[in-house]
């Protein structure tokens, strides 16, 4: 039996009527309903509460220092006889036709003569059937019941459209304001009935709203048993246990007579943390693991970093990792796992930004047991909430066609735990909520990260597990990133998906293998990754890998520098150099094959253009970075050798990094060069200069588009203009290719009628033959030949014509794009500094008894209600969702010294790649007058051999890491 501090042994939550389960900033079919009507025109024969369930503002104060609820039980009949409310207030306290008081203190109650008028119209009235209920310790406990049956007339409104509101006074019960200015606020009541049709109504852009209803017609309204509890505080923090679901428990195949159930399974946590990341622990917050008997030792720690991603992307990866879960319980001859190896794996959800995480994702995790609305608190004793943390055990699965799975699939225990941030602050601070907050209090061997979107392989989560468990020295490590074929490989229909599928299998076969012999890797994705956590650490001083990861976070505004904050665009491979270079560490990066995961990759232009910009400024700013400070490798304790090899790596990055700054121009010298060859008299072909002319003035024309698009269009808002862009330049790639292979028939036709049959010898003695064939074939020849000895050459076959095509793109489209928007460094973050209040402020009091901190919240107490707001949240995900419009933000306006920089960066990367081109343009001879063999010889065969000669080296790599692995038993 499992226990640790019970925050409260009866909190519950509130019901929600059927209308969204929780509030988010995503569309949401449920997003409208009913809202209280003003003091003046509230009152009904009948009591009728048309309080919408989610207007949850600070409670006003009544006279009596009691609360004026809003969700009490609705009033049918006269109050019995027996209980009379007290003496009325001034007028100018509390005027007539005010809001029902449902739930004053106990002791306000006095005997008195019942009333005379049957339907009382005065202010101060109890609720039907009221009953006060005797105190236990320290806990406060008054009840409003409703109805017996609970058939109660349809939710009425106010037929007139003028807008009307309540002012919250500035008084509350403990004499003071809320921090912030939250009293006196004027709420806005006046909204409309989901489904139902008004004509004075539209949704904001002018024309009519949308009067479509996705959720069931509410006949009736439910009964509402809310309590006020007096609960005092953990740890001085707000912490609170709500009791999940009967439906759940049945679901996940448990009884639901909790009485013999630990309470992981029957109790969702709750805490408000106020703090930052970096307090979590010493101020007082903790997680549920470390507080069981025995605590429990966390080894693996899996993060899934989301913004504002869709249930099906979210289901995804949930169901990969679960799946990993099971796995690892089923390896019954493991020392570390077994049956019940998922007490030793936490799964930690962080959504970044409460208004805009998707409506639907927080259904699902409603529907996992995950969360819970009408638990959070905005505000806790004037303090704004920082994040929301929910703590559950859950056997639930929901997989992305939004099936339920429970007890019939069998699915092991898992420990999640859902921090959902209040504002959108970037990955990265979610990554510090990770790292500093949780992983201070569980202390986790290996943490694995994981975008939402992205699955693991069923097994390979316990593969990257593998490589840290059979090498101590292994701080970090990566496995493959597989594009989304989709099924029967339609997606690669797609030209696009089809080349970045190429671009994703060559790296994972050449790249990633011999970065990881020499035992650093220029970046680990963020989308599949695990890291030793103790290597991150921090020394004494502060200083370390994840001090410097944070810097990130701080790296904009007006004031930040823009280098560094192009760098740590790409912040993962800033990881990975303060890693390997820690100051007295020895830690390595370790590539592992046997682990993957599928993502979507981008197949629409607009979204690749901006996700390559950030990766390719961030991966050059970077790369400039460990190339400037290679010395850092002095500072670690790395063996000779070791360091011997990263040196050679750093002199492989160098020549890699200055091949890319040049690429623009040694593209467009292979396209002159090539197209020249052809006009060379002994081949024949007439006109060839005519078209030469033409495609040159064709491809100077798309550079100079793009260059403008770059510098004035969004690719979202210049869609076609950009396509065209990629189809010109796999125009050009064409005649390019054609070019070569015309060249090669033609040097081969003139070796034979000059010396004859040929010879292997006359072949390298031809310029044409030599440079041309060669080189091209030992470049392609050797990603074939790699391939085969990955077992892995499907993409040779399916996307590497796709990817020849779309090569000079990625040069002339994407790189152009990314070096014209190297100012742009935000994250769509500025000016998120207002504390909401929708959720509810916490006001925390001295008990008058025994002294103790007290607060004082609102929540139900029937599992009836707490079942039917489940009920809601499965409802939500067994409807269609409907079809997202996507609304353009209005463009910020950047500061003179990003764009100064932006231009400087521009000017010097075009004229550098243009002097160049300009060079061996004029220097090379025209084949017209010399011939083609000599206008091939020069700087295109440095050219085409260099290319050989990195893809040889990135072979030997790769050919080395498959005979390690051999013998390493991974």
């Amino acid at each position: 039996m499992s226990h640790y501090p019970e925050a409260d042994e009866a909190q519950h939550r509130h019901y929600n009527d059927g209308y969204l389960p929780h509030t988010s900033g995503t569309p949401s079919p449920y997003e409208h309903y009913d809202q209280p009507l003003t003091q003046a025109s509230q009152f009904d024969p009948y009591g009728v509460s048309t309080a919408g369930p989610y207007a949850q503002q600070p409670a006003a104060s009544n006279y009596y220092g009691g609360p004026v609820d809003a969700y009490g039980a609705p009033i049918h009949s006269p109050p019995p006889g027996g209980y009379h409310p007290t003496s009325p207030p001034p007028p100018n306290v509390l005027p007539p036709f005010g809001a029902p008081i449902h739930s004053p203190p106990v002791h306000d109650y006095l005997s008195s003569p019942p009333p005379q008028n049957a339907y009382p119209t005065s202010y101060g009235l109890r609720d039907e059937g009221f009953t006060p209920r005797p105190n236990y310790g320290d806990v406060d406990e008054r009840q409003s019941l409703g109805d017996e049956d609970g058939d109660i007339p349809l939710l009425r409104r106010d037929s007139r459209g003028s807008g009307m509101g309540i002012r919250i006074p500035d008084h509350n019960p403990t004499g003071g304001e809320f921090a912030g200015g939250l009293g006196g606020e004027f709420i806005n009541v006046d909204a409309p009935i989901p489904g139902a049709y008004n004509g004075d109504w539209n949704d904001g852009e002018g024309g009519d709203g949308n009067n479509i209803r996705y959720g069931r017609i509410p006949q009736r309204v439910p009964r509402r048993y809310k309590t006020i509890k007096k609960v005092e505080l953990f740890h001085g923090n707000f912490v609170i246990d709500s009791p999940v679901p009967s439906k759940l428990l049945s679901l996940s195949g448990l009884p639901t007579d909790t009485t013999n159930l630990d309470r992981e399974f029957t109790h969702m946590r709750y805490s408000a943390a106020t703090c930052d990341p970096n307090d979590f622990k010493d101020s007082g917050f903790t997680l549920r693991q470390v507080h069981y008997d025995p605590p429990r030792r966390t080894e693996l720690f899996i993060v899934l970093t989301m913004y504002n991603e869709d249930e099906v992307l979210f289901t995804r990866s949930m169901q990969g990792v679960f799946k990993n879960i099971a796995h690892l319980c089923k390896r019954d001859r493991s020392k570390t796992w077994g049956k019940d190896g998922w007490k030793k794996v936490v799964v930690c959800v962080v959504s970044d930004g409460r208004g805009k995480i998707n409506s639907r994702t927080l259904s699902v995790l409603a529907g996992m047991g995950c969360y819970q609305d009408g638990v959070a608190k905005n505000v806790v004793n004037r303090i704004p909430v920082q994040a929301h943390v929910y703590e559950y055990t859950t056997h639930i699965s929901i997989s992305p066609s939004l099936k339920i799975e429970g007890a019939e699939k069998n699915h092991v225990p898992v420990q999640v735990i859902f921090c959902l941030k209040e504002k959108n602050q970037k990955k990265i601070n979610s990554h510090r909520w990770f790292f500093n907050a949780f992983g201070s209090v569980l202390n986790p061997n290996v943490c694995v990260l994981i975008d939402v979107g992205t699955m693991p392989g069923p097994t390979s989560i316990y593969h990257l597990w593998k490589a840290f468990d059979i090498n101590s020295n292994v701080g970090g490590a990566c496995g493959e990133i597989v594009a989304l074929k989709g099924k029967l490989g339609v997606n690669l229909l797609n030209p696009l998906v089809a080349a970045q599928n190429f671009e994703y299998k060559m790296s994972n076969i050449l790249d990633k293998p011999l970065e990881s012999v020499f035992g650093y890797i220029t970046v680990l994705p963020g989308a599949f990754s695990a890291y030793r956590y103790i290597a991150l650490q921090n020394d004494a001083k502060g200083e370390g890998p994840l001090a410097k990861y944070f810097l990130g976070e701080k790296m904009h505004g007006a004031n930040a520098d823009i280098f560094t904050a192009n760098m740590y665009l790409a912040e993962d491979r800033i990881l990975c150099w303060e890693l390997v270079s820690k100051r007295g560490g020895s830690w390595i990066l370790h590539y592992v094959k046997s682990a993957y995961g599928v993502t979507d990759v981008p197949d629409q232009v607009p979204e690749l253009i901006s996700q390559r910009r950030r990766w390719l400024n961030g991966s050059f700013f970077a790369g400039v970075h460990s190339t400037l400070h290679f010395y850092y490798i002095y500072r670690s304790a790395h063996s000779f050798m070791r360091k011997f090899w990263i040196h050679v790596e750093m002199v492989y990055q160098t020549f890699n990094l200055i091949f890319s700054w040049f690429a623009l121009a040694n593209y467009y010298i292979a396209f002159t060069v090539l197209s020249d060859s052809l006009e060379d008299p002994d081949f024949g072909l007439k006109g060839i200069n005519i078209v030469n002319i033409i495609l040159n003035y064709f491809y100077l024309g798309l550079l100079v588009m793009c260059f403008l698009l770059s510098l004035g269009n969004r690719p979202q808002g210049s869609k076609w203009a950009f396509t065209i862009a990629l189809i010109g330049f796999g125009i050009i790639t064409i005649y390019m290719t054609a070019s070569a292979i015309l060249l090669v028939y033609k040097g081969i036709e003139n070796i034979i009628s000059t010396d004859g049959p040929i010879t292997l010898n006359s072949l390298f003695t031809d310029a044409i033959f030599r440079d041309i064939v060669i080189s091209l074939a030992a470049t392609y020849g050797l990603y074939l030949f790699a391939s085969i000895l990955f077992f892995e050459p499907w993409h040779m076959i399916t996307s590497f014509i796709q990817y020849l095509l779309m090569a000079p793109s990625y040069i002339a489209v994407l790189n152009v794009y990314a070096f014209a928007n190297v100012h742009d460094i935000s994250w769509g973050t500025k000016g998120d500094n207002k504390v909401s209040t929708d959720l509810g402020v916490v006001e925390v009091k001295k008990d008058g008894k025994d002294g103790k901190t007290m607060v004082e919240v609102n929540v139900p107490t029937e599992e009836k209600d707490i079942n039917a707001a489940y009920e809601d949240a499965l409802h939500v995900l067994r409807t269609k969702a409907p079809k997202a419009e996507e609304k353009v933000d209005e463009a910020t306006k950047q500061e003179d010294y990003y764009r100064t920089f932006r231009t400087n960066v521009l000017l010097a990367w075009t004229l550098s790649n243009g002097l160049l081109a300009a060079i061996i343009v004029e220097a090379n001879a025209k084949a017209s007058d010399s011939g083609a063999n000599n206008s091939v010889k020069g700087y295109l065969t440095f050219l085409l051999f260099s290319v050989a000669g990195l893809a040889f080296v990135r072979f030997v790599g790769s050919t080395t890491y498959m005979v390690v692995r051999l013998f390493a038993g991974e």
